[in-house]
């Protein structure tokens, strides 16, 4: 029996995911992947090595903010807030990818 492959992220899915996922609170790295894995029902993961290098461009486009901070664990981790910039994006980003989640579902219907 095959395992189940995990989808590949369209160009952009992942500034949206973790745009969307800073938006109720600041996260450390390892939680924001940690809840996007949650949230879609273990269907999407993160690689650290994609993460933090999205999460370090976001922050040179100002889309976030960082403070180092303590986990849940007692141990040392940045923590990255959304900014106001970011939330503009992340509605960008939003109705983006609802148009392309659209015309694909219409292609896909009529083929």
């Amino acid at each position: 029996m095959e395992e189940p492959t995990i989808p590949e992220f369209l160009p952009g899915t992942l500034y949206m995911l973790i745009l969307r996922t800073l938006a109720s609170g600041p996260l450390h790295g390892y939680a924001i992947s940690r809840r996007i894995k949650q949230s879609s029902e273990d269907a999407l993961a993160i690689e650290e090595g994609s993460l933090y290098p999205a999460l370090n461009r976001m922050l040179v486009k100002g889309w976030l903010t960082a403070e180092w901070g303590l986990s849940e664990n007692n141990r040392k981790a940045r923590f990255y807030k959304l900014t106001e910039d970011g939330r503009k994006q992340l509605e960008r980003e939003s109705s983006q990818f609802d148009r392309l989640v659209r015309a694909i579902q219409l292609v896909m219907r009529s083929a």
